[in-house]
């Protein structure tokens, strides 16, 4: 089970990615106090995001977190209202998929339903 994912984030776009993880469900949730409040972390469903914000952030070329959506027309048609950009991608294991080009540069997926289980 993956508990968590680190993303770097400017400064500048923190709040804005904040609000991408609250319109697909995640809820901010109290850090460690050891971090000194330095680092938000978002939680849904027992999986974190936690946003570690910094002039030196940096974006990989292919790599992504991926999750599955509460609902997932709903969700895309939040984060469009919200005015955030969306490319749709094809259907894998019947399951709808979107990217979301998420602040600070990341691309994020968004899938209607994960995987079935490998056997």
């Amino acid at each position: 089970m993956l508990q968590h994912v680190s993303i770097e984030v400017p400064p500048e776009a923190a709040d804005r990615f904040r609000e991408m993880l609250e319109l697909i469900g995640f809820e901010e949730v109290e850090a460690p106090p050891q971090l000194g409040g330095m680092i938000p972390w978002y939680e849904r469903e027992g999986t974190q995001v936690h946003l570690i914000i910094t002039e030196g952030a940096t974006v990989p070329l292919l790599g992504h977190a991926a999750f599955a959506a509460r609902d997932f027309e709903a969700d895309i048609a939040a984060l469009k209202s919200a005015g955030f950009e969306i490319e749709e991608h094809q259907e894998l294991w019947g399951a709808k998929r979107s990217f979301i080009l998420a602040p600070g540069g990341h691309k994020v997926e968004l899938m209607e339903f994960p995987p079935p289980r490998s056997v």
